[in-house]
C-alpha cells in the first residue's frame, strides 16, 4: 500500500483494518466457515423441523423444493481462489432477510461476509425465486381455473361470476435518487404499490409490483400487465352466464373497492350517494367478497 494512503490513516484499527484486507476479505470473515451463522446453525435446525419452521418461515420440505428448482440458477463454479458460496447458504440468507427485515450489514456481520456479497446475494435469489417459480405456480390462469374460482366464491362467500378480488399494497420503501414525489403516497410515506388478484381461499391468483405509491388503485390498474391482458382478450375471463336462480345473464367480474373504475368485468361497490336498501345489499355482499385479497395482504405481511 502506498506509504501516503498509510499516513491520513490517522486511527491504528482503521490502518490494520486497511493492511488486512488487501485480499478483498476482511479479517473476521476469513473464518466464515466456522463461525458464519449458516454453519453453526443449517444443520442443527434440520434436525428440528419446528425450530426450522421458526427460523426460515416455511417447512423444511418447501425449503427443499425451493432449493432443488433454483440451484441450478444460483450455483458459481469454485474458482482457484476461493470457493463459490453454496446455493442453500444463499437461499437461508435470503429468507432470514425476508422473513425478519434486518439490514444488510447486520446479516453481514452475522453470516461473515461483506455487506455488498449480502445485497448481490438477496438481488440474485428473489429474482432467480420469481423467474422460476411464478410460472409453475402463478401462471396466467386458464377459462376452467377462473370457473373454478367464481364456484369457489359462490360457494364460500356467496357472491356468484366472481373471478377474483383485486387490491393494492403499499410497500415502503426509501425514495430512489432523483424520484422526486413520485413515490409519495397518502400515507405521508414513500412506497411501492403491490397490485394482486385472490382466490376465494385466499390465495394469489396475480400479483405486480412496480406502480408508484402516488398513483392510485385504479391508475395502478390502468397501468398493469393484468389490464393490458384483459384488454386483449388474453385474460381467459368466461362468457357471460346466466346466474343462479335467475334468467339474468351476467358477466364474470373481479371485485374491487371505489378506487377501482366500473368495468363490464371488474364490479365496484355502488356510490353512497345513490344507496337504496337492495344497493346496501349488493355492497355487503361485494365487500364480503373482497375481503379475501385484505385476507392475502394480512397473511403476507405477517409472515414476511
Amino acid at each position: 500500500m502506498d506509504e501516503d494512503l498509510l499516513v491520513l490513516l490517522d486511527s491504528p484499527i482503521l490502518r490494520w483494518e486497511v493492511l488486512n484486507t488487501r485480499d478483498g476479505v476482511h479479517e473476521i470473515n476469513k473464518n466464515r466457515g466456522i463461525t458464519g451463522e449458516f454453519f453453526n446453525l443449517y444443520q442443527e435446525l434440520r434436525l428440528y423441523p419446528t425450530k426450522f419452521f421458526e427460523y426460515t418461515r416455511m417447512p423444511l420440505s418447501t425449503f427443499d423444493y425451493i432449493l432443488s428448482k433454483i440451484s441450478p440458477k444460483i450455483t458459481k463454479e469454485d474458482t482457484n481462489f476461493r470457493k463459490s458460496i453454496r446455493p442453500e447458504e444463499k437461499l437461508f440468507i435470503t429468507l432470514r432477510f425476508l422473513s425478519t427485515g434486518t439490514g444488510f450489514r447486520a446479516l453481514a456481520y452475522s453470516f461473515r461476509m461483506g455487506k455488498s456479497t449480502i445485497a448481490s446475494i438477496v438481488h440474485e435469489t428473489c429474482r432467480v425465486l420469481w423467474t422460476e417459480l411464478v410460472p409453475i405456480h402463478m401462471p396466467i390462469p386458464t377459462e376452467q381455473r377462473l370457473k373454478d374460482i367464481a364456484e369457489d366464491f359462490e360457494a364460500t362467500w356467496n357472491f356468484p361470476h366472481c373471478i377474483g378480488a383485486i387490491d393494492g399494497k403499499h410497500c415502503e420503501i426509501k425514495n430512489p435518487p432523483k424520484s422526486g414525489s413520485a413515490h409519495w403516497c397518502y400515507k405521508k410515506r414513500n412506497s411501492i404499490v403491490m397490485q394482486a388478484v385472490a382466490d376465494a381461499k385466499r390465495k394469489f391468483v396475480a400479483v405486480e409490483v412496480g406502480g408508484r405509491g402516488k398513483q392510485s388503485d385504479g391508475g395502478t390498474f390502468i397501468a398493469s400487465t393484468l389490464y393490458k391482458l384483459i384488454e386483449k382478450n388474453k385474460y381467459k375471463i368466461p362468457m357471460p352466464k346466466r346466474l343462479p336462480n335467475s334468467d339474468v345473464i351476467a358477466p364474470y367480474v373481479l371485485v374491487g373497492d371505489e378506487a377501482y373504475p366500473l368495468k363490464h368485468y371488474l364490479m365496484r361497490p355502488y356510490p353512497e350517494r345513490v344507496l337504496n336498501n337492495e344497493r346496501k345489499c349488493f355492497n355487503i355482499r361485494l365487500s364480503t367478497a373482497r375481503q379475501t385479497i385484505e385476507c392475502v395482504f394480512g397473511i403476507l405481511t405477517r409472515k414476511w
